[in-house]
C-alpha cells in the first residue's frame, strides 16, 4: 500500500509537471499495482500439512499415493512422506501439500515433532484411516489414534488464547456449513463466502455430543476398501443392519470431533476424486459443490456440518435385533480363526512301526502262499485232518533209521533173521521212493510228494532281520534243519 501511494503521488507529480502528455497515466499504474496486489492475495499458500494415522494395512499409504496419481509400492517405517501438487487453474498458481503418514506401531508416535509444531498446527489437517474389510476394528482404531493426536497437541504447549482461537475456528466453519448449490459448475477456483451468508447473523448452537472434542484442525475420517462389502455379506452374512450401525457408530464419532466421514475404494476407484476435492476445500478453500451421500452404503459421504442426531436417527429405524445404544463391539464381533472344515486331525505313525507293519504284511500275503501245499495229514480224499488233533511240533522225515523195524525178540533163528533183511530191503525201497528224480521213484508209478511243513489252522507269521526270497531243503534232510 505503501509503494502504491508513493507510485500514485510520483505519477500525479509528474501529470502536473506535464499536463498537456497524458492524463490517463495515474488510472495506468492504479490499475496495474491493483493486479499485483490482487494476485499476491490469491496466491495459493504453501506449507499446508496432511497429518494421517491409521493401523498397518488399513491402505493409507496407498490411498495417499493414489491421490498424488503415481504408483507407490515401496512401504516405509515411521513417519512416511509425500506431497499432493494442487494446481489453481483460474490463478495458473501451482503448489504442494505436505503428507505425513504415521506408523501404524505406537512406538513411532513420537515422531509427530517431525510433521507437525505449533506454529504450523493451524496449517494442518487430521486424516485417520479404518479398513472397512476389517469392520469390527474401526471404533478401536478411531479411538486410539485420535488420543495420539490429542497427547501429542497437548505436548506443544501453545497458549491457552491461541488454542482458544484455533478452537472458535472450528466452531464456526461447523455452524457456517450451507448446503452447496448443485447448480454451480464444480471448479478448483477459490470461493468467497456463500451466497445470501452475509446477511445472516444468526449461527445455530451446537448440539449436545458435537465438537466435544475440539482438535482445533480440521478432521476427515475415511473408510478404505469398502468393497469388501459384498465379502462381508457373503461370508460373514452381515445385513443392511450391521452395515447401518457401523455408519451410526462412526457418524456419532465424528460428531464428537466435528469431523468429515467418507467411504472410498482404491480397487474400484470409488470416491476418491471427492476426496482430493475435498482436503483442498478445507486446506485451501476451494470451491466445492458436492453435497452428503447416504444412499449407497459404500459410497459415503457426510460433509463437516451436515450431520446431527436427528439425521442420524434414521439409520435407527431399520434396527431389529440391536439397539442404537448397544457396544460396538458386541453387535460387530471379531469372527473366530478359521479351521479345516470336514478335515479330521491325522496324527503322523511312527516310522519303525509302519515299516514293521508293511513286513508282517508282505510275508502274510506274498511268501507265505508260496509255500502252501496240501497237509500229509490229509487223506486221499481230501479230507481235512480231524479236528482237535494236536499239531506235533517236529515231525519226522522218512528216514531209512525211522523206517527199520526191530527185531520182535519173540522170534527164533530163521524166522528173526529173514525179518531183518525184509526190513533193510524195504527202508532201501523207501529210501529210493522218497528221493525226487531218483531211478526207484519211476518204479512206483506215482511220484512221492516232498515231504512239507504241516498245515496249521492259523496264519504264521514269520518275524526275522533277513528273509530269503526261496527256501530250498534236501530230500535227506529233517523238517527242522531244513526250514
Amino acid at each position: 500500500d505503501k509503494m502504491e501511494k508513493k507510485l500514485l503521488g510520483a505519477a500525479g507529480t509528474d501529470n502536473m509537471d506535464h499536463s498537456g502528455e497524458d492524463d490517463e497515466g495515474p488510472t495506468l499504474w492504479s490499475a496495474i499495482l491493483s493486479e499485483v496486489s490482487t494476485r499476491s492475495s490469491s496466491k495459493l499458500p504453501s506449507g499446508k500439512n496432511i497429518l494421517v494415522f491409521g493401523e498397518d494395512g488399513s491402505g493409507k499409504t496407498t490411498l495417499m499415493a493414489k491421490l498424488q496419481g503415481v504408483e507407490y509400492n515401496k512401504k516405509g517405517r515411521g513417519l512416511e512422506y509425500l506431497y499432493l501438487n494442487v494446481h489453481d487453474e483460474d490463478r495458473d498458481d501451482l503448489t504442494r501439500c505436505n503428507v505425513w503418514i504415521l506408523d501404524g506401531d505406537l512406538y513411532h508416535k513420537g515422531l509427530l515433532k517431525f510433521a507437525v509444531s505449533g506454529d504450523s498446527l493451524e496449517d494442518s489437517l487430521a486424516v485417520f484411516v479404518v479398513d472397512m474389510s476389517r469392520p469390527w476394528a474401526i471404533m478401536e482404531s478411531l479411538e486410539k489414534w485420535t488420543s495420539v493426536l490429542r497427547e501429542h497437541v497437548d505436548k506443544l504447549k501453545m497458549p491457552p488464547e491461541k488454542m482458544k482461537e484455533l478452537e472458535q475456528t472450528m466452531v464456526k466453519a461447523f455452524q457456517e456449513y450451507v448446503e452447496p448449490e448443485e447448480a454451480v459448475p464444480p471448479s478448483p477456483q477459490r470461493r468467497g463466502p456463500p451466497a445470501g451468508t452475509e446477511d445472516e447473523g444468526v449461527l445455530l448452537p451446537l448440539g449436545e455430543n458435537v465438537l466435544t472434542h475440539n482438535l482445533g484442525i480440521p478432521v476427515l475420517v475415511v473408510c478404505t476398501k469398502c468393497d469388501a462389502v459384498t465379502v462381508l455379506e457373503k461370508e460373514l452374512d452381515y445385513k443392511e443392519e450391521h452395515f447401518d450401525f457401523i455408519q451410526s457408530h462412526v457418524r456419532r464419532f465424528c460428531l464428537q470431533y466435528g469431523a468429515a466421514l467418507i467411504y472410498t475404494s482404491v480397487k474400484e476407484e470409488k470416491n476418491l476424486d471427492l476426496l482430493y476435492k475435498y482436503i483442498v476445500h478445507k486446506l485451501f478453500d476451494f470451491q466445492f459443490t458436492t453435497a452428503a451421500l447416504v444412499v449407497e452404503k459404500d459410497a459415503v459421504f457426510i460433509p463437516s456440518g451436515w450431520d446431527n442426531e436427528k439425521k442420524i436417527a434414521i439409520l435407527h429405524e431399520n434396527f431389529t435385533t440391536v439397539r442404537p445404544d448397544d457396544l460396538f463391539k458386541d453387535f460387530i464381533t471379531t469372527p473366530p480363526v478359521r479351521k479345516l472344515v470336514h478335515d479330521k486331525e491325522i496324527n503322523a505313525e511312527d516310522e519303525q512301526v509302519f515299516l514293521m507293519k508293511q513286513q508282517v504284511c508282505f510275508l502274510t500275503h506274498i511268501l507265505l502262499p508260496s509255500f502252501a501245499v496240501e497237509s500229509p495229514a490229509r487223506t486221499t480224499s481230501g479230507s481235512p485232518r480231524p479236528t482237535g488233533r494236536p499239531v506235533p511240533t517236529n515231525v519226522a522225515s522218512v528216514s531209512p533209521m525211522t523206517t527199520v523195524k526191530k527185531p520182535d525178540p519173540n522170534m527164533k533163528g530163521a524166522a528173526a533173521n529173514e525179518g531183518v533183511l525184509a526190513n533193510f530191503f524195504n527202508s532201501l525201497l523207501s529210501k529210493k521212493t522218497g528221493a525226487p528224480g531218483s531211478p526207484g521213484s519211476a518204479g512206483t508209478g506215482v511220484p512221492a510228494p516232498p515231504p512239507v511243513a504241516p498245515m496249521l489252522s492259523s496264519p504264521v507269521v514269520l518275524l526275522c532281520d533277513s528273509f530269503p526270497t526261496r527256501l530250498e531243503r534236501r530230500p535227506t534232510d529233517s523238517y527242522t534243519d531244513g526250514w
